[in-house]
C-alpha cells in the first residue's frame, strides 16, 4: 500500500475544510474556525506554536506548523511516520483527520468517521 507523509494529509484535509481555494480568509463555524484548516482557538492554543490564532486565517505556512505541532502532541507516532514519509492510509492517515475534526480523543469517536472518509477520498484521488 502506498506511504503517506504531511503534504497529502494536509492537502486533503484542506480540501474537505475550505475547498480547492487558498482558504486564506475563510471563517466557519459561526466566524470561530480561521483559514485554510479551520483551526480553533483551542486547538492553536494546544499546539503551543507561538504567534496569535489570527495569524492561522491569512498564512497557511503557519497554520500547518498549528496542525503538525498539535498531532506531535496527540498523536506523536503518527506525526514521526508522516514526517518520514512512511505512514498509512488506514491508522496514520485516520488518526490525524479524526483528531484534527474531533479533538485529542477525535480518532476514538463515531462522529469523526464520516470526516475520514472524505479526507480519505481526497488523499487517494
Amino acid at each position: 500500500s502506498a506511504q503517506h507523509s504531511w503534504r497529502s494529509v494536509l492537502d486533503a484535509i484542506k480540501q474537505v475544510e475550505t475547498g480547492s481555494g487558498s482558504g486564506i480568509n475563510v471563517r466557519g463555524d459561526g466566524g470561530r474556525a480561521f483559514g485554510p484548516y479551520q483551526i480553533h482557538k483551542a486547538y492553536w492554543q494546544d499546539s503551543r506554536v507561538p504567534g496569535t490564532h489570527a495569524r492561522c486565517l491569512t498564512d497557511r505556512a503557519y497554520s500547518e506548523r498549528v496542525v503538525k505541532a498539535y498531532m506531535r502532541r496527540y498523536a506523536p507516532a503518527a506525526a514521526a511516520r508522516l514526517k518520514a514519509g512512511t505512514a498509512t492510509l488506514l491508522v496514520d492517515c485516520a488518526r490525524i483527520a479524526r483528531q484534527h475534526n474531533g479533538g485529542p480523543r477525535g480518532h476514538r469517536k463515531k462522529a469523526t468517521l464520516a470526516y475520514w472518509i472524505k479526507v480519505k477520498n481526497e488523499v487517494t484521488r
